[in-house]
């Protein structure tokens, strides 16, 4: 028997201003996509920005519906969006804000686990690591690759 283990590296900073000036502008447009959520069920609103290897900013936010679960989650819908907008681009990073009723959470908003295999198949398409920016009014962390959120990443080979 062998024992491993994973390890997890992260920054955490204390504000937004702490962020370098390009994961800044992406924790911002996050957060100003928060407001574009229909969340008339759980009333938490999510905002996502991608960033592409061309410097673009591609925003989305959750969409709820009645029929449980065919919304889609803030994530999924900047990335599907920023792939059918720049499919020969790749993605860069991606910043998740989140909050009731369009409220910052205090504590960063985490993606779930359909959203962290997207964005592994999208860090696996850019050969590169792509960066994870989770958003909080206390605080927010910075993951430098998919596979810190996501250890053992789903592949179908």
């Amino acid at each position: 028997m062998i024992q491993k283990e994973f390890k997890v590296s992260y920054t955490e900073y204390g504000s937004i201003g702490e962020l370098p000036p390009e994961d800044r502008e992406l924790a911002g447009a996050a957060i100003e996509a928060m407001s574009g959520a229909y969340a008339p069920y759980s009333h938490f609103h999510v905002g996502a920005a991608v960033r592409m290897s061309n410097s673009q900013i591609v925003r989305g936010a959750n969409q709820e519906n009645a029929a449980f679960p065919s919304g889609l989650c803030a994530e999924r819908t900047a990335m599907f969006a920023a792939g059918a907008k720049y499919p020969d681009k790749d993605m860069r990073s991606i910043a998740i804000a989140g909050g009731v009723f369009g409220k910052l959470s205090a504590e960063p908003a985490t993606p779930c686990g359909a959203c962290r295999q997207v964005m592994a198949q999208y860090q696996a398409k850019a050969g590169a690591p792509v960066s994870v920016i989770m958003v909080g009014a206390n605080r927010i962390w910075k993951f430098e690759r998919i596979d810190d959120i996501l250890p053992l990443i789903f592949d179908s080979i």
